[in-house]
C-alpha cells in the first residue's frame, strides 16, 4: 500500500497503519534530523513527537497529496522548535529569501547522473554550509524532495528553493576551490 492509503486507513479510525508508517519513516527522519541535532537520543525523540503530531493532526492530511512532505513538514517544524528551544532564540534570524521571493525553478535538465556526483561530494562538505543552505541541500540530494514539495514543507515560495539550491551550490563550489588550493 502506498503511504497515502496508510494514512486514509488511518483518518477512517485503523491505527494498525500508523506502524506501517512509522516504520517507513523512522529512518528516514532520524536521518533528517542529524542536519538538525546531534544527539541520537534527542533526534529520537523529535521523532517520536513528530509521530504523535502526524497522529493527532491525521484529519488534515489531504490523502490527495502526496504523505512524505506532510510528515517532513511537521518534522521541519519539531526540529526547528527544539533548536530555538535549546538556543534561546531566534535560529536563522532574519531570512532575505522570505521577504523577497526569487523567481528561480527547477532545471529539468539536471540529469539523475549529476545528481549523484553532487551528493558525493555533498557529503564530504555538507557541514561546511549554513544551517539554512544544509536543510535545502539534505531535502533536494538526499532525501530526493522535488522544488515544490521543498517549498511546502519549508512554507517558502518555490523560488526559494532555487535562489537557496544555488547560493549553496556556490558555498561549495569556493569551499571546493580553497581545497585545491
Amino acid at each position: 500500500m502506498t503511504d497515502e492509503q496508510l494514512a486514509r486507513l488511518v483518518q477512517d479510525g485503523d491505527h494498525a497503519p500508523l506502524a506501517e508508517l512509522m516504520e517507513r519513516y523512522t529512518p528516514k527522519l532520524m536521518r533528517y534530523g542529524h542536519r538538525f541535532l546531534s544527539s541520537d537520543d534527542d533526534i529520537a525523540d523529535v521523532v517520536q513527537d513528530v509521530f504523535v503530531a502526524a497522529y493527532q493532526n491525521i484529519r488534515d492530511f489531504d490523502s490527495t497529496r502526496r504523505f512524505s512532505p506532510w510528515i517532513y513538514r511537521i518534522a521541519h517544524n519539531a526540529f526547528v522548535d527544539t533548536l530555538r528551544r535549546q538556543a534561546k532564540g531566534p535560529v536563522y534570524g532574519l531570512d532575505f529569501d522570505r521577504v523577497v521571493p526569487h523567481l528561480i525553478y527547477e532545471d529539468p535538465a539536471e540529469d539523475e547522473k549529476e545528481k549523484e556526483e553532487m551528493r558525493v561530494l555533498l557529503e564530504k562538505h555538507l557541514d561546511e554550509l549554513s544551517p539554512l543552505y544544509r536543510e535545502i541541500v539534505d531535502l533536494y540530494y538526499f532525501e530526493d524532495f522535488k522544488y515544490e514539495d521543498i517549498a511546502d514543507i519549508l512554507r517558502v515560495p518555490i523560488g526559494t528553493v532555487g535562489i537557496r539550491l544555488s547560493r549553496a551550490r556556490q558555498q561549495l563550489k569556493r569551499a571546493f576551490e580553497q581545497i585545491e588550493l
